[in-house]
């Protein structure tokens, strides 16, 4: 539990770095370029991230999960392990490509963007899936790395600030905005290959699709069932996204966006919680039940605390940086932050079920909420615009952790049902 909330510190340091600076590039864009455009920038940056998470796999669990042999890493097992999650990385850019080109060809369907934005889209989508870096974000986790790994990732929201800045002075456009961001994507990517480099030596001998499912028969189902359940995070969030500008149209859009930005900032949270928890869930087999409910009881003090945060300063945070015509998404971004808060609750829960092998459950318990609340969008929004959307995303989160919470009660009872069985044995 020390490392673990050690490690924890680390990555929310970056994070609040992170969330800080976030502010900034996110008070300049919105007043720069005014509730539609923005919507315009943040379907782009939406688009790029939706690609690039479904045709991502989850390659740095793959790493923590088959880099180990016992209870450190293991040169040959991290070689291999590593190895195939470059490979796989591979497959997500050319993967990846191809369906940014198929958004891209039907995106006057079903999206609200102009015509000469498209091609934009489509570079900054490329450029997103290039910048991958599971990789290496993996190894230095494998390696309990956590400093250096805040210390590489503090590079994207610096050059993002920055670029921010220049494009509100020399180019307050949307293409300026984006180009902001497609360089902070490629500088950080770098930093962490670098970071991870001078750790772990990287070599490329090893790429190969075959010899970690040789050594790990469930290996392929691991992947796929990974790879699905964070597509799956995506869509309930970038999809969603993208979808409140189909049905609502750009402003909209651009207004949920800032909404869901302040307001689901504990999903990042979340995110960052599980990031710390796997690596100690699979290398503390026997106690990670007790470790994974402790982390949800304290994640739910957070929580609450967070979104009594959002309630009463919610309104004025929104006046400050965003400016007052973003003021009527004040009950969206509460409602958001409740959301946020569910699945901070949840981020222990989800990692507690893939460390002990049961990604395909995970992916399950999270699509079923994901694809209502997707199918259910038009109607909410139809029902009360934005806050109707929010609806939708809080209870997508509610059943979702509902259900690891079940999940992981079956899963308690298998362990005290197999272990006396065990035990009877020897």
């Amino acid at each position: 539990m020390k490392r673990l909330f050690t490690n924890m510190g680390w990555l929310l340091g970056g994070r609040g770095i992170n969330a800080v600076l976030s502010l900034v590039y996110l008070a300049l864009a919105t007043r720069s370029l005014g509730l539609e455009n923005f919507g315009y920038f943040a379907a782009i940056v939406a688009l790029g991230q939706a690609v690039t998470g479904i045709a991502n796999f989850q390659t740095w669990q793959f790493i923590v999960r088959w880099g180990a042999n016992g209870d450190e890493a293991d040169g040959e097992n991290l070689r291999d392990a590593t190895g195939f999650a470059i490979a796989l990385d591979m497959i997500s850019v050319v993967m990846g490509t191809v369906i940014a080109a198929f958004v891209m060809w039907t995106a006057h369907f079903w999206l609200p963007l102009p015509a000469d934005l498209l091609w934009l889209t489509f570079g900054y989508c490329v450029v997103s899936l290039i910048s991958i870096r599971a990789t290496p974000t993996g190894l230095l986790r494998m390696n309990f790395k956590y400093a250096t790994a805040t210390a590489a990732e503090a590079v994207q929201p610096i050059i993002r600030a920055i670029g921010a800045v220049l494009a509100w002075l020399f180019m307050p456009t949307v293409a300026g905005f984006i180009l902001a961001y497609a360089v902070s994507e490629v500088a950080v990517a770098i930093a962490l290959w670098y970071a991870a480099a001078r750790d772990q030596r990287i070599d490329l001998s090893s790429l190969s699709l075959t010899r970690i499912p040789e050594k790990h028969p469930d290996a392929w189902r691991f992947v796929w069932s990974t790879n699905l359940s964070g597509s799956l995070t995506i869509a309930g969030k970038q999809v969603m996204l993208l979808l409140v500008g189909t049905f609502g149209g750009a402003a909209l859009l651009g207004g949920f966006r800032v909404a869901s930005q302040l307001g689901q900032a504990l999903i990042a949270l979340a995110q960052t919680v599980s990031k710390a928890i796997l690596p100690e869930l699979v290398h503390a087999r026997d106690d990670a039940i007790v470790m994974a409910r402790r982390m949800a009881n304290i994640a739910l003090i957070g929580g609450v605390i967070a979104v009594l945060v959002a309630l009463f300063f919610g309104r004025w945070g929104l006046a400050l940086i965003a400016g007052e015509e973003f003021g009527a998404f004040y009950w969206a971004m509460v409602i958001l932050a409740i959301a946020g808060a569910v699945e901070l609750v949840g981020a222990s829960l989800e990692s507690l079920l893939v460390s002990a092998g049961r990604a395909g459950t995970a992916f399950i318990v999270r699509a079923v909420p994901t694809v209502l609340a997707l199918l259910l969008l038009d109607v909410a929004i139809d029902w009360n615009g934005a806050k109707g959307a929010a609806f939708a995303m809080l209870g997508s989160s509610s059943l979702a952790v509902i259900g690891f919470y079940v999940a992981i009660l079956n899963l308690s009872q298998i362990r005290l049902v197999v272990e006396p069985e065990a035990k009877a044995k020897d």
